[in-house]
């Protein structure tokens, strides 16, 4: 396993955040930049991410799985992701995506200080980079490691290395993962 937990409520909180950051909308290649470059941020700084979900290595970038899942199924009849139907809606062209908009607030209960932190940096960083560049931006070690060697996803010590974390670091957030993903009998 790669990641701690991924929590849907939270999930949604850190997207109406955003969208109420940039205006209301955003395409899902920045949504997904941006949660990424937010979730190393908070990883190297914090020793977890702010999501809990599992990055997949597509063709443009590192992309969260299970939130790049629910956002599909929003105009579905979806029984998984019941908040994202509820709490956003999608523009869609031919078939495809083309924005993900919501005027409702965030709820910032759901959201720490170092996650807005975090979130916030990467907003700032990320959010008017030309598709070309955060696609350069976002293939670096951990996308290219995963790619290289075929991994259904990125490993989170790849991330936090690509940022610069030390092995000490990296062998602390290995054992705070492993310890997370215990199943109890």
């Amino acid at each position: 396993m790669n990641s701690v937990s991924f929590n849907e409520e939270k999930a949604i909180a850190v997207i109406l955040y955003i969208l109420k950051s940039i205006g209301g909308q955003i395409d899902m290649y920045r949504l997904a930049k941006i949660l990424y470059f937010a979730d190393q941020k908070h990883l190297v700084t914090y020793g977890r991410t702010i999501l809990g979900d599992e990055y997949v290595p597509m063709e443009y970038g590192p992309v969260p799985s299970a939130i790049y899942n629910a956002v599909k199924m929003i105009n579905n009849d979806n029984t998984r992701y019941k908040l994202f139907s509820k709490k956003l809606q999608l523009s869609v062209k031919d078939g495809y995506i083309r924005v993900i908009l919501s005027s409702m607030p965030p709820d910032m209960d759901e959201l720490s200080l170092s996650d807005i932190e975090c979130l916030d940096a990467s907003i700032e960083e990320n959010k008017t980079l030309e598709f070309d560049d955060l696609c350069k931006k976002s293939h670096k070690l951990a996308w290219n490691t995963a790619a290289e060697k075929g991994l259904a996803r990125i490993r989170m010590e790849d991330i936090a290395r690509e940022a610069g974390a030390s092995d000490d670091f990296i062998a602390y957030i290995k054992d705070y993962v492993n310890d997370c993903n215990l199943v109890l009998v």
